[in-house]
């Protein structure tokens, strides 16, 4: 059934794409004001779910891409995040119908809002993910098929192109360049997918859950309970660690905000592994967890989820984990997003505990 995306759930649903964006994904603040600009300015979004959208749809994706460190000083337009579907709807020659998230973390689950209030369109209550992951390519229509070309981007100065690649690590690889190039931040829109193939391919009920998460933090700090619980019991995950951040070590190359943060804990120190998102989780050089499950850091006592570039030293956090959706952990899709295409050399450790094991990736 469709409902509406009101201004009113725009807190609620930045807090929960916070959390599900594992670290990566942007300012959810920074997001959430472009989202409510929109909002006021064009009216409310209405958004439909999966089963409602018609088989000859004509989808696609809209979000930013590059490092979310750069975006808090490169706040996007209006103009900006709607200029690659313009010049991809001319491309296609046909018009465009539904807008999609390509992932559900940070601003990208708020910038698809902005995006559809400023073009009159529906939304979507899916994505490409269930998560967020810092490449393009890392998006499960990769895994069904669906190519990310041509796919059409623009910055802040008015500078727009669209691209048409053989494949979807092409598009990412063009694309990147471009991004550094236009400064590290530009909008994107791709992923042109028939409303049959996003049944297929995107993740079922994103929106709502981001808002359900979000209303649940905030509904146990009004109780005086404990929002980190809400939030695992939410997510059907796991608290793994809870301590002080001693050390964050973090630069932007190739368009990546990359890093790695140090957590001390009572009786042992946590390690963290970032490319935007949170990838490695080891404990006294014992892995914890590893992409593609969920490391999420939240505040120790509210539960607010804390960004990989807003860790600071000495922030009391305590860090969760939770399963991705079950695609990722296909064998091809762990060739895309398991650890050892980040160059880490272990097999992938799902939140539970379990390991799967490690898949060659080739030069």
């Amino acid at each position: 059934m469709s409902w509406k995306i009101t201004s009113d759930l725009i807190p609620d649903l930045a807090r929960g794409a916070a959390v599900l964006g594992t670290g990566g994904g942007g300012d959810p603040y920074i997001g959430a004001l472009l989202a409510t600009q929109a909002l006021r300015e064009h009216g409310d979004v209405t958004v439909v779910t999966l089963d409602e959208v018609p088989a000859d749809a004509v989808v696609l994706t809209v979000a930013m891409m590059g490092a979310p460190t750069v975006m808090v000083e490169k706040l996007p337009s209006l103009d900006e995040v709607t200029a690659p579907v313009h010049a991809l709807g001319t491309y296609l020659g046909s018009p465009v119908t539904h807008i999609a998230c390509a992932e559900i973390g940070g601003v990208n689950s708020t910038i698809p809002i902005a995006a559809a209030a400023a073009l009159g369109l529906p939304l979507l209550d899916a994505d490409g993910m269930g998560r967020a992951f810092p490449e393009l390519q890392m998006v499960l229509p990769t895994l069904s098929g669906i190519t990310a070309s041509p796919l059409a981007f623009s910055d802040e100065k008015g500078n727009v192109g669209v691209l048409q690649t053989i494949d979807n690590s092409w598009t990412e690889r063009i694309a990147r360049v471009a991004c550094v190039e236009m400064g590290c931040s530009v909008m994107i829109s791709g992923f042109p997918m028939s409303g049959e193939q996003a049944q297929e391919a995107l993740v079922p009920g994103s929106l709502a859950h981001c808002i359900e998460i979000g209303r649940g933090i905030v509904a146990a700090q009004e109780a005086k309970a404990d929002p980190v619980e809400r939030t695992v019991a939410l997510l059907g995950g796991r608290e793994l660690f809870a301590g002080k951040v001693v050390d964050v070590q973090r630069g932007t190359t190739t368009g990546f905000s990359r890093g790695r943060a140090r957590i001390e804990g009572a009786d042992a120190t946590l390690s963290l592994s970032f490319q935007n998102e949170h990838l490695i989780a080891e404990a006294d050089g014992r892995t914890l967890v590893t992409t593609p499950d969920l490391i999420i850091v939240l505040e120790h006592d509210s539960g607010e989820p804390i960004t990989t570039e807003a860790l600071r030293y000495g922030q009391r956090v305590r860090v969760i984990s939770a399963p991705s959706d079950e695609r990722w952990h296909a064998p091809e899709a762990l060739a895309m997003v398991g650890p050892a295409y980040f160059g880490y050399d272990q097999p992938s450790h799902r939140f539970d505990g379990s390991v799967e094991e490690p898949l060659k990736v080739a030069a």
